[in-house]
């Protein structure tokens, strides 16, 4: 029995493309990977088959990935946010507060239960990687053609494919004929890859024209193919284990977190704080540590996350409307806060499809002939139409009048051209298209507009490459057409030395978008820089976006990204715009060094091949018409492939975030003055300026208050720019309006102790009535940065807060109020305290442009265009 490879050996053969250890596998040639595998041209014996299933595996790239119910909720639990409410909850129920308990948990419940059903997106897309991969594969064993279930394939056997076969591992032909593989999901390469046996130097993945990929498919011709890596070890396996790797949360995450932090340190030093007054002044007695751990309570913003997702629930029903569909939830926050985009060409600034763009002649003229010619040919060739074919008969005439097809030769990869024979009436022609290397050494002349002909001599011919060449450049695929008389005795495709006429060249491209260059300048000017990655060719890439006018600047190849590390990465992507001839693993490499720049990086592509970087952005977005794959990575789906609808969804996050923070704003700043207010005031006082409860109703009428701002309007400005989570600016507006705040209590508390002499039940009524007066009103002034009477809230948010006040004044100045503890007031003291929250309300209006830090963020430098 012949000695089996070690897997370390085997698995070299596999590394991926541009590795820095080994040349990738297909440039070693099929002979010598015949001989690292210990495998023949018959396929390997069942008994060596078995042996290597036994030690490599089954041959399958997806692994199960899936996380237990316990250890999705545990992490949660862990969550600063979440364990403070959860604490608040607690301390309610221990106090008799029944309400406020429930209430608490089942926002919590629900944030949870939503995050566990958001989580369910990236097994989703391990799932649709699995249906991505063929079932069933015909291998060689003893000589014998099998079929067997994918999973036995194993390195060294070798497999025999027809068109419509789903190529089963990777592996390097060993022969073929006229093989075209649909290898798009995996390089973004439009068009059909031709595959033939034989020696290969390219290292890039897609120009690897002796080697078939997992993942990909054969969409004409044969092919047997040697495997020579299986399961993990595969492109397709690398992909899946990206989008299957755990990523650095999002910028939503990120600030959740950091504001559950910035909570859970102000309710420390409170809860600390009035302890240890309370402890030198008159003993630790458990008024005082529940009127402490009411404080803590007061001080929890218990329904941002209700507020959060109702707020990011109707900016995705927004969004829907815009043909932007949203598969979770915080991904509408970090589409807002996205500074950097990268996105394919094809789809996005293309049209996905390939069309006949024009035609010239060997003089550099339009050519009518060559286009009526080529379609002919088109329409009568036989065998299997190609994409350049369908671009061909989009708009051609219906009727072929009264030419009849005689004969016809389709296309193969020998000759790498189709030819008809052509008849109308008596005369006979042939027709040929393909690839003009081919086509070129077959004429003696060329056809100028008159009709009249010319030699196509040393110079002509110079003349025709130079321009064909240019044209390659500019991302162009080019065929050739040539017509020759055929002899009326002729009864087949017999082509030797017939006398072929150059009628001219077809030109073909994906078209850019009309709307791409309007759509990118938007983006700019919202701040947001648009890079382009591709697995194009440079020069087609860079045509693409000099033909829209697009603002970019610098060039990067995936082979010249290979020799950089991680750190040189990091500082060439901040001044690179353009992406050329990159792998899977790179273009999510392009994004984490964007990330560790501290950019907030959107990918947006529809690939298999755009899986691995859509999974590793911070917000992960596809087309309806991408692949399962794509679009199971993905956050957020475009159903209409444009960046213009790209660019709405941008201006909806924005919104959705300037919402969120009015409320974090209100609920920091606002809980924060008053809880400081009342431990200040437990200094001096003879009575707790509030009973626990009384804490407790006030923190839970003024939470109802807010729960309008979701339909909210933002402010223009704070749609120009990227808008992200930035605790300091949440800190600082806390310290400012917080103890503005707290200075007019402690003016409450002077006029009401000193002015009025208010007994202790009194006192509390008043301080409450004109605590949950100034924290509901000035919702109506900090809403926006400007002016409060330039700019107008919404119906909704101005219902919920004067409702939420009217409540508050019912409960506290009428007999309700005597269930907690509140008395009737006086007229004289009503009066004060009105006085009060006008004064407060008019020096908030003043301060609050200097409590809510403007963005720093402006839009960045779109950089200079291509040359």
């Amino acid at each position: 029995m012949t000695a089996l490879p070690s897997t370390a050996h085997l698995r070299a053969g596999a590394a991926p493309t541009g590795a820095h250890s080994e040349a990738p596998f297909w440039v070693r040639g099929a002979a010598a990977q015949l001989e690292m595998l210990a495998s023949r041209p018959e396929g390997l014996t069942a008994a060596e088959a078995a042996e290597r299933l036994a030690s490599h595996g089954p041959n399958v790239a997806v692994a199960a990935g899936r996380k237990s119910l316990l250890a999705k909720l545990l992490k949660r639990l862990t969550e600063p946010l979440v364990a403070i409410l959860l604490i608040a909850a607690g301390v309610s129920g221990a106090t008799g507060d029944w309400q406020s308990f429930v209430i608490i948990l089942l926002i919590v419940l629900f944030s949870i239960g939503l995050d566990l059903f958001q989580e369910e997106k990236a097994e989703a897309a391990v799932e649709a990687l699995k249906r991505s991969v063929a079932v069933s594969a015909r291998v060689r064993r003893g000589g014998q053609a099998i079929a067997i279930p994918v999973r036995e394939v194993v390195p060294g056997d070798v497999v025999e494919l027809t068109a419509g076969d789903l190529v089963p591992a990777d592996g390097i032909l060993l022969s073929s004929r006229g093989a075209l593989a649909n290898e798009v999901a995996l390089t973004g390469e439009a068009y059909g890859a031709e595959k033939a046996a034989g020696d290969c130097a390219a290292l890039d993945i897609a120009e690897a024209t002796n080697a078939l990929f997992a993942g990909t498919s054969i969409v004409g011709g044969v092919a047997v193919m040697l495997v020579t890596a299986t399961g993990a070890d595969t492109r397709f396996g690398h992909v899946a284990a990206s989008v299957q790797a755990k990523v650095a949360p999002g910028a939503f995450e990120r600030g959740i977190h950091g504001l559950g932090m910035l909570i859970l340190r102000l309710t420390g030093f409170l809860v600390l704080f009035v302890l240890l007054t309370q402890l030198l002044k008159q003993g630790l007695t458990l008024e005082a540590f529940l009127f402490a751990v009411a404080l803590a309570v007061g001080l929890t913003p218990e329904l941002l996350p209700m507020v959060t997702t109702v707020t990011l629930s109707r900016g995705a029903v927004r969004m829907a409307a815009r043909q932007v569909v949203v598969k979770r939830l915080a991904a509408i926050h970090d589409l807002g806060a996205m500074d950097v985009l990268c996105t394919d060409k094809t789809g996005t600034l293309t049209q996905a499809r390939i069309a006949l763009v024009g035609s010239f002649d060997a003089e550099g003229l339009e050519s009518p002939r060559a286009v009526e010619a080529g379609r002919l040919n088109s329409r009568f060739v036989s065998g299997l139409h190609s994409n350049l074919d369908d671009a061909l008969l989009a708009d051609a005439p219906a009727d072929a009048g009264s030419l009849r097809c005689l004969a016809d030769r389709p296309f193969d990869f020998d000759t790498r051209r189709a030819t008809v024979l052509l008849s109308e009436g008596l005369s006979r022609r042939l027709v040929t298209k393909g690839a003009a290397e081919m086509v070129l050494p077959l004429c003696h002349a060329y056809a100028r507009q008159d009709g009249t002909l010319a030699p196509l001599d040393a110079d002509a011919r110079a003349r025709l490459s130079e321009r064909m060449e240019a044209k390659g450049r500019e991302g162009f695929r080019l065929l050739a057409v040539a017509s020759a008389p055929a002899d009326d005795a002729l009864a087949d495709v017999e082509e030797a030395g017939a006398p072929y006429v150059f009628l001219g060249c077809l030109v073909f491209l994906d078209p850019p978008k009309d709307s791409a260059t309007e759509a990118i300048a938007r983006l700019s000017a919202a701040g947001v820089r648009v890079k382009i990655v591709s697995g194009d060719a440079g020069a087609v890439v860079r045509h693409l976006v000099e033909t829209l006018h697009l603002p970019a600047s610098g060039l990067l190849t995936g082979a010249e990204m290979e020799d950089m590390s991680d750190l040189a990465l990091a500082a060439a992507v901040e001044k690179t715009d353009l992406f050329v001839r990159v792998s899977p693993e790179q273009k999510s490499r392009i994004v984490r060094a964007l990330r560790a720049r501290g950019h907030t990086v959107g990918f947006m592509g529809d690939g298999i091949n755009d899986a691995p970087a859509i999974h590793a952005a911070d917000v992960g977005l596809s087309v309806d018409g991408g692949t399962d794959v794509a679009r199971e990575a993905a956050d957020i789906i475009l159903l209409a492939p444009d960046l213009g609808v790209l660019a709405d969804g941008v201006r909806e996050g924005r919104r959705t975030y300037a919402n969120i923070m009015k409320y974090v704003r209100m609920g920091t700043s606002s809980n924060f003055g008053n809880m400081l207010s009342m431990a200040a005031a437990s200094l001096v006082l003879p009575f707790l300026p509030l009973a626990p409860l009384q804490i407790l109703l006030n923190n839970l009428l003024y939470d109802l208050s807010e729960i309008g701002i979701p339909f909210d309007q933002a402010d223009e400005a704070d749609l120009m720019r990227p808008q992200a989570w930035d605790m300091g600016a949440v800190l600082r507006f806390t310290l400012i309006m917080g103890p503005l705040s707290s200075v007019f209590d402690l003016v409450t508390f002077a006029v009401l102790s000193l002015g009025f002499s208010a007994p202790p039940d009194e006192f509390r009524t008043a301080w409450f009535v004109e605590s949950i007066a100034t924290q509901i009103l000035v919702i109506f002034l900090i809403r926006t940065r400007g002016p409060a009477w330039a700019s107008r809230p919404d119906r909704v948010l101005a219902a919920t807060s004067l409702g939420a006040l009217a409540v508050a004044l019912l409960i506290a100045l009428t007999p309700v109020g005597s269930v907690v503890g509140f008395v009737p007031l006086p007229a004289s003291l009503l009066g004060a305290i009105a006085m009060l929250t006008a004064l407060y309300l008019a020096c908030a209006e003043g301060l609050k442009r200097f409590a809510i830090k403007p963005s720093a963020q402006g839009p960045r430098s779109a950089g200079r265009r291509v040359t």
